[in-house]
């Protein structure tokens, strides 16, 4: 955690990188929600690959909750796929 002050003073150089650069801050966004997104989608993959061993180990109800949640986030990850790509 940041001090207030040291806070206070990151805050202060962001915002003149954000207002004498606005192509670099730019870049630098782009690449972090890229670097989110294929966080998520691996998070995803393993999840799916992990409910057919849910199923088993914690019964078909938990299976069946899983697999809602996880057809969920599909839809919203396929919904806002522009935000991380």
């Amino acid at each position: 955690m940041l001090s207030k002050e040291d806070q206070r003073r990151f805050e202060q150089i962001t915002r003149q990188l954000r207002e004498s650069d606005p192509q670099f801050f730019a870049r630098l966004d782009q690449r972090a929600r890229a670097r989110r997104g294929r966080y998520l989608m691996l998070l995803t993959i393993v999840l799916w690959a992990s409910l057919p061993a849910m199923t088993v180990l914690a019964g078909r109800l938990a299976g069946a909750i899983c697999a809602v949640v996880l057809l969920a986030n599909a839809g919203l990850m396929w919904r806002f796929r522009r935000r991380w790509l």
